[in-house]
């Protein structure tokens, strides 16, 4: 069987209120190598497939609260869910071909009703892994995010490469700026599509008052980064004020979004060659600014770096510096340009 990861098996989110089919399932798929998290309502189910992201949903058909073949539908509409992620609906008897039918066509890979068979079982699950594993290879080596259509961190990744260098081999500026979302009602987000909502929105704003010259990318849920080339200090505050107010505005635009505020740090350098920094160290330094302002009550506008933070200023550990460490302008390298 192929797992995720050498030292983690698969993680299989069993949805079931009934105790002996939910116990025959996990005797058989935990032999199979699979890990087993339990679930006894839909509503339940929604809850724990955010919180953990499992590698794979079993539903029975009839639980209590939300019909399974609803709460895959559901799932399959929840951003928060991968795409990726195999979803498969059993149930107690025989399944009718209408029943298989209504469950694809709601999502599910798979309809399975008794009797089980243990060795079919487990061969279609390492097949479904493995088209899993498969789509997320692919999804992670590409360049775009599936939600808002910007950079991912791999795109960025590599637009920071392509503009850094250039920013160096011909001594100009280059700037930085990390945004995010603060929703003032984080309870209606976390019940609903609103947070997601947002991120999307958000992105469409992003992406079309952008300047063309500028690498736009999401790095994770409700945080944005632009790498702004040919853009001074000056340049970037300005470019970090118009894009807070403008996707505050239109956050504000229709009854249905809460209040939504948007942070911002940026730090800018006017001259890439003679600064002696890297590209990766700009994109941490804006990080910086827009995590010390997250931290203070209130927080709210646009926040410089000024170079006087250390480490415990980042909320995360400076990841994304560590996510961008290999983007790197080697003088050397250009040193007869």
């Amino acid at each position: 069987m192929v797992g995720l990861e050498p030292n983690r098996p698969p993680l299989v989110l069993v949805a079931n209120d009934e105790e002996w089919w939910a116990r025959s399932l996990e005797s058989l798929l935990s032999p199979g190598g699979y890990a087993i998290l339990r679930a006894y309502t839909g509503r339940q189910t929604l809850e724990r497939a955010h919180e953990v992201g499992p590698d794979l949903i079993i539903l029975d058909a009839s639980l209590p609260d939300i019909p399974g073949i609803e709460l895959c539908r559901r799932l399959r509409s929840d951003r928060r869910v991968s795409s990726a992620t195999p979803i498969l609906i059993t149930t107690a008897g025989r399944c009718t071909r209408e029943e298989r039918l209504e469950a694809l066509s709601a999502g599910a890979w798979d309809f399975i009703g008794l009797p089980l068979d243990a060795d079919d079982l487990i061969l279609r699950l390492n097949a479904y892994m493995r088209a899993k594993l498969e789509a997320e290879r692919t999804k992670e080596e590409g360049l775009i995010d599936p939600l808002t259509g910007l950079y991912n961190l791999q795109g960025l990744r590599r637009r920071a490469r392509e503009l850094g260098t250039d920013a160096y081999r011909h001594g100009r500026a280059l700037a930085c700026v990390a945004l995010a979302l603060r929703i003032e009602d984080p309870s209606n987000s976390d019940s609903s599509d609103v947070f997601w909502d947002a991120i999307d929105r958000a992105g469409t704003v992003l992406r079309d008052s952008g300047r063309i010259s500028d690498a736009i990318g999401r790095i994770r849920d409700g945080e944005f980064v632009i790498i702004a080339p040919e853009t001074d200090d000056t340049g970037a505050h300005q470019l970090a004020q118009r894009l807070s107010t403008e996707v505050e505005e239109i956050m504000a635009v229709g009854e249905s979004m809460p209040p939504v505020q948007v942070l911002a740090g940026y730090s800018a350098v006017p001259n890439l060659q003679s600064a002696g920094v890297r590209p990766s160290a700009i994109l941490a330094n804006a990080k910086m600014a827009l995590s010390r302002l997250q931290a203070q009550p209130g927080g709210s506008g646009v926040l410089r770096y000024e170079g006087d933070y250390d480490d415990s200023d980042l909320d995360d550990g400076g990841d994304l510096g560590q996510s961008l460490a290999d983007i790197t302008v080697e003088p050397q390298r250009h040193a007869t340009h």
